[in-house]
């Protein structure tokens, strides 16, 4: 396509666009060429770039939280919300700082709100707050980690929003902890995923609760190991067949521009043993040099850090996460996947402003790292990806392909007022369980570094949609 026929497409849809511009079709800036466009355009809004029979979202308001920076709304909150039969989870900080529990039943819009006496320093937007329920009802808590000892807390009773005081898990590496995240396996036991260690040298421990015993045991004390050179930014996923996946970035040194490559490592054992996408059983634990390479990528890519999991229905991983092509200007969101037979990645290319990551901290960063939900399998395979763009006002989005076969794809706003800096997450089991995305949604305002936006607390809200594919 010619610049000027970029320039004078702007008074089509955005989705016609993004379908015209993915055809890698050229046309001279000429009157029949236009009336080429023109058509091609108007048929690929009447038929493939549809809102693919979408239900309309449905936004439900839990209460107000701490809005001067992004910590309520980053994407490796695992997690932000959670459902446990009947009744639907979440917390957040209040504008004091406090560790606030709530629950409902779902469906409805009434939540039984409880402010704990736990604090964290929410100024830091890396100090996240981490939630999940165990098969037999008890609600599990991480908050306020970066670099500092295990601050972890779990219900008296199943069902409760009373904690009990702070207690240890395992009583091992637990001095330095960052990045909790909690996953739930298909027979109610936890994982309990962080890093032990800082940025550009940590590793990533493993800890697996009980509910019979009601204990916590250390799996891994190091599953990937950064050899005191770097460390891995992960993100994880239990699929249907009760699968572990992971996938990683690597980071050099605290400075984000050094993160590379995507790397990849799956569990059938319930994270015993692990081993790559060909089932070659890995020496533990992973280094930089024993690590499968889903997708390489070089520094200074503008690379994220932490990647998005997600896997079909036949078990194949997911990946979603941005970078920058080589010969280009502009950072654009990709999905890596395995296909059963090898790694395929396609770029959603719908991106026209071009930005630049480095430095170290908590980044201010026109775009939001996604999330990526994956349903059924082979030729019908399902995507959605939740994003955040300045390009779209800073809304909450979703790229959807409906058939991956087939892989064009249409965008979709969720909500219509800007979110600021917010970032995706949602209620992982409540997606597994009945494909309905609740999305943990606030308006935040994240300083580049660690400073704070001074804003007034905003509400918290979750937004229920129901994709209908």
């Amino acid at each position: 396509m010619s610049k000027n026929s970029k320039a004078d497409f702007n008074g089509l849809s955005h989705c016609a666009t993004v379908m015209y511009r993915s055809s890698y079709m050229t046309y001279k800036y000429t009157f029949q060429g236009w009336l080429t466009v023109a058509v091609l355009s108007a048929t690929l809004m009447a038929t493939s770039c549809t809102t693919s029979r979408l239900s309309e979202p449905n936004t439900i308001t839990v209460a107000d939280g701490w809005a001067n920076n992004s910590v309520n709304a980053v994407v490796f909150r695992k997690n932000s919300l959670v459902t446990h039969q009947d009744t639907q989870y979440t917390a957040w900080y209040d504008e004091n700082q406090h560790v606030v529990l709530a629950k409902r039943k779902s469906g409805t819009d009434n939540w039984e709100i409880q402010k704990t006496n736990f604090k964290g320093n929410a100024a830091d937007a890396h100090n996240t707050i981490s939630i999940m329920v165990d098969g037999d009802g008890y609600l599990h808590l991480s908050w306020d980690h970066h670099n500092n000892q295990l601050n972890y807390a779990r219900s008296v009773s199943p069902g409760s929003l009373q904690m009990t005081n702070k207690i240890p898990m395992t009583g091992q590496n637990e001095r330095v902890v960052s990045y909790p995240e909690f996953y739930r396996l298909q027979n109610g036991n936890l994982m309990f995923f962080y890093r032990d260690g800082g940025s550009g040298q940590g590793n990533m421990v493993i800890n697996s609760y009980d509910t019979n015993t009601r204990q916590w045991t250390q799996l891994h004390s190091s599953l990937i190991d950064g050899e005191g050179q770097r460390n891995a930014y992960w993100q994880a996923h239990i699929d249907q067949q009760g699968t572990i996946h992971v996938s990683w970035v690597w980071r050099e040194s605290p400075n984000v521009a050094s993160n590379h490559d995507l790397s990849y490592a799956r569990s059938t054992d319930g994270g015993k043993t692990w081993e790559k996408s060909t089932g070659e059983k890995y020496t533990l634990p992973i280094t930089e040099a024993t690590a499968e390479k889903a997708w390489e990528i070089p520094q200074n890519s503008e690379l994220i850090n932490q990647t998005s999991m997600g896997a079909d229905a036949e078990g194949n991983p997911f990946v979603a996460t941005y970078w920058r092509e080589a010969g280009s200007e502009i950072p654009q969101y990709h999905l890596v996947y395995h296909n059963g037979k090898t790694w395929q990645s396609l770029q959603l290319d719908f991106r026209t402003t071009p930005f630049s990551l480095s430095g170290v901290g908590t980044k201010r960063i026109p775009i939001a790292r996604p999330q990526v939900l994956v349903k059924n399998a082979g030729a019908n395979t399902s995507v959605l990806m939740l994003f955040r763009d300045e390009e779209r006002g800073n809304k909450a989005s979703a790229v959807v392909i409906n058939k991956l076969s087939d892989p064009k794809w249409s965008i979709v706003d969720l909500t219509q007022e800007s979110l600021g800096s917010w970032e995706p997450t949602y209620d992982t089991e409540l997606w597994k369980e009945k494909g309905i995305l609740n999305l943990f949604v606030q308006k935040v305002e994240q300083v580049d570094g660690e400073g704070q936006a001074n804003m007034p607390h905003q509400p918290i809200k979750v937004v229920e949609w129901k994709p209908d594919f």
